[in-house]
């Protein structure tokens, strides 16, 4: 009865928070028991009582003020000023603003908005067609959720009980992979592709005066990494730095961010964090109903009957959140299937939870690229003005090769561990 419902509720498009809520409620009432709603408030209060979950609302913030002090323009100068010389470039610039943007923002769909809003019309003039550019937009934004700091990990550390910092760490080779398969990609299409380059160097001079505010824009991410790797701060107080630098930055260097903006910018932060936490609570009641009901056990007992190779149950999971990812929203697939998968993998077969825990968030990651959800693909297809079809026939290949590296991932435990 309660998964009849659950299905029924997500297929009518009720937002997932208020689904979980509603099952946890057709449980109660099925079977009569009620215990969970005398536990329901301890239940919410613990699952949001962690000073970790702390970080989502700062990382927000700190996106926020990026994009109103004028960091993030000045980082799409830096990668104009350091691959505008390279023949084709613009296609190399897209990708590098993005890899520059993922280190700092841990949102795949903040970055496809802004990348699309900036890079594609550039792109376009350049000769390359608006289809392929909004796709690599959105196929680079799949950086985000990997390269450190990175939403989804925190909710992973949060979910699991894992360390972020070592989430964080773990993301970084992965991430890198990533790249290096997208330029040789960009690569190959710009062999095949015949068109003069555009930019004129005069522009280029021009850039060149914001280099030392692009440099100091990247302290950011430094900060970040730098901190959390050496042991200096938690990655809840390194957002919290990061913050601090991004706000002085803003005001005090660059002074594009003024007093007037902030009621907007703490607005947007507060709504944001609000659903997000909002998700997190009512997905923990819900994982307390899957537990009672013993799902995970009855899970493995399946899962055990048909491999005992954990690389193998790994691709079994890979396949799983991949049709799973294309029907949910990435966040709260993940506050699903962790408590039912996770216990399966590190009891079962003895899998580190920080190479579960990548494995899983980048593959649900690709949710954002894949009908018929497909966020990032909505994002980029309706600011990029993009007809929907033709910016999926694009995306397939930066889809595959995200989950190869997945995949190299699951084979490969070192890139992660």
């Amino acid at each position: 009865m309660t998964a009849f419902g659950f299905a029924a509720l997500l297929s009518i498009g009720m937002p997932v928070a208020f689904v979980l809520l509603a099952s946890t409620f057709i449980f109660m009432f099925s079977t009569g028991n009620f215990r969970v709603l005398d536990a329901m408030p301890q239940i919410i209060f613990s699952g949001l009582e962690i000073f970790d979950l702390l970080a989502i609302p700062l990382f927000i913030l700190l996106g926020e003020i990026m994009n109103a002090g004028g960091i993030t323009r000045r980082l799409i100068g830096a990668a104009q000023l350091m691959l505008g010389r390279l023949p084709n470039s613009l296609a190399y610039v897209s990708l590098t603003a993005n890899l520059m943007l993922a280190s700092i923002m841990g949102s795949a769909t903040a970055q496809i908005a802004i990348m699309s809003r900036v890079m594609v019309p550039q792109m376009e003039k350049d000769g390359y067609s608006r289809s392929f550019s909004a796709a690599l937009v959105a196929g680079a934004g799949m950086l985000g959720p990997v390269i450190p700091p990175s939403m989804i990990f925190i909710i992973f550390g949060v979910v699991a009980q894992a360390s972020i910092a070592d989430m964080f760490i773990g993301g970084i080779l992965p991430g890198t992979f990533l790249f290096v398969l997208l330029v040789v990609y960009i690569s190959i299409k710009n062999k095949i592709r015949i068109a003069p380059e555009t930019a004129e160097v005069a522009e280029r001079e021009g850039l060149r005066k914001s280099l030392f505010g692009a440099a100091a824009g990247m302290s950011i991410p430094v900060i970040i990494v730098c901190g959390i790797s050496f042991g200096i701060v938690t990655p809840t107080e390194s957002a919290a730095l990061a913050t601090g630098v991004a706000i002085f930055l803003g005001f005090c260097l660059y002074r594009d961010l003024k007093i007037s903006d902030l009621s907007d910018i703490l607005g947007r932060t507060a709504s944001n964090s609000a659903l997000v936490l909002f998700l997190i609570a009512t997905a923990k009641v819900f994982g307390w109903v899957l537990t009672y009901n013993q799902v995970p056990q009855a899970m493995a007992e399946v899962l055990q009957s048909l491999t005992s190779s954990a690389p193998v149950f790994l691709l079994l999971v890979f396949a799983f959140a991949i049709l799973v990812g294309a029907f949910l929203d990435g966040i709260a697939a993940l506050i699903i299937l962790v408590p039912i998968l996770l216990p399966i993998a590190t009891g079962v077969y003895g899998i580190d939870p920080i190479h579960f825990g990548v494995v899983v968030c980048m593959t649900l990651t690709i949710g954002l690229l894949t009908p018929p959800v497909g966020t990032g693909l909505y994002i980029a297809s309706a600011v990029a003005n993009v007809p929907f079809p033709k910016l999926v026939r694009e995306i397939i290949p930066f889809v595959l090769i995200t989950m190869l590296v997945v995949i190299a991932t699951i084979l490969f435990p070192a890139l992660v561990m």
